[in-house]
């Protein structure tokens, strides 16, 4: 029953994407060029949002719907670097991929198959920092 719940989830998220165009990657260059709203748009009515949800999340602490299992946001740890030094490592792989995660199988679904290439990398790249977590500032 999850796996039919997270699947559907997950196509519905996919869907919104491609409608959206956020996974275009023209409308991405459009967003690094500073060249349109559109992008700028999706992400802050994302954080908005996000922050609302959240907020209410924390103040009625609800339990999940499949599990019954309380709902628990961490409190963020202490320090900015590694939030600067990740956005920026996140944003170069963006601005050279032309997706970021999300998007990334939204292309695969949609039939752009070079995709597999930059999923690839990612894949990899999400191993190598496994085996190096331990050596990295957090």
């Amino acid at each position: 029953m999850k796996t039919i719940v997270y699947f559907s989830i997950g196509l519905l998220f996919g869907i919104t994407m491609f409608m959206s165009e956020a996974a275009s990657w023209f409308r991405i260059y459009e967003m690094f060029q500073f060249q349109a709203f559109h992008m700028y748009g999706i992400i802050g009515s994302a954080l908005f949002c996000g922050a609302i949800i959240t907020y209410v999340l924390k103040k009625f602490s609800p339990k999940d719907v499949l599990e019954g299992q309380p709902i628990v946001i961490a409190d963020k740890a202490p320090g900015w670097k590694r939030y600067l030094y990740g956005g920026i490592l996140f944003g170069c792989g963006w601005a050279i991929a032309g997706a970021c995660p999300g998007p990334m199988f939204t292309l695969l679904g949609a039939g752009f198959y070079p995709i597999l290439l930059v999923i690839f990398s990612a894949t990899v790249g999400t191993f190598f920092y496994g085996l190096l977590q331990d050596k990295l500032p957090h």
